[in-house]
């Protein structure tokens, strides 16, 4: 599958997507959740694909609620679990690569995806603060354990980094109110640690875009 992807040509490739998509969503449909995480590595191949033209109907909508599912799997295998949660960040990170530049394609900023697109990286990223206060009290944790762990929190953080890089003046309101909610929600100000760090990442990423100065 990803190498009759990889063959086609930019003119061919909308002729072959939605059929490949369709592939990926039976595969993300599965209880096996190896094949869940393979679905997912092929989908993040596919995002890197230049098209030459947006496909004005393609839709996103099963991919944004599955990848946030597993984005937040509560299986109670520890290896599994973090490949699940970094498989699902992985492909919402491909999802806001595939959308968030071409204002032609499915609108990424709508409410309906944020809010399923700005909870998980938030979790994640909370997560693996969790998890490095924890090994930071128990020296016997392995480095490569500890690599592993890490893997969807830095994912999800890269993700928010490139989502608010990506957003314009018009779409700051889209990703700042799944923000706030998330952390009343989860009663995640107090303490503060993790707000102040999320809000960096935040400022830090933002493009200003200044108006035009009138002559």
């Amino acid at each position: 599958m990803d190498q009759l992807l990889q063959a086609c040509h930019s003119q061919t490739l909308n002729l072959f997507v939605e059929s490949y998509l369709k592939m990926v969503q039976k595969l993300l449909e599965s209880v096996d959740p190896n094949l869940q995480i393979l679905a997912t590595q092929s989908f993040v191949k596919f995002s890197n694909i230049e098209e030459d033209t947006p496909s004005y109907h393609r839709r996103y909508d099963f991919l944004v609620s599955k990848f946030a599912s597993m984005a937040h799997s509560n299986t109670t295998d520890d290896e599994l679990r973090n490949a699940i949660r970094a498989s699902g960040v992985s492909g919402l990170k491909s999802v806001v690569r595939k959308t968030v530049s071409d204002d032609l394609v499915e609108n990424i900023w709508d409410p309906n995806h944020m809010e399923k697109i700005i909870p998980s990286l938030l979790f994640n990223m909370e997560q693996g603060r969790q998890s490095l206060l924890v090994r930071d009290e128990n020296d016997a944790v392995a480095g490569n354990q500890e690599e592993e762990v890490v893997d969807a929190p830095r994912i999800a953080e890269t993700c928010l980094r490139d989502l608010v890089n990506k957003a314009t003046f018009g779409h700051v309101r889209s990703f700042v109110r799944p923000v706030l909610n998330h952390f009343d929600v989860f009663d995640l100000w107090v303490p503060n640690d993790f707000a102040v760090h999320t809000f960096r990442v935040i400022m830090f990423s933002i493009q200003v875009i200044l108006p035009p100065t009138k002559s």
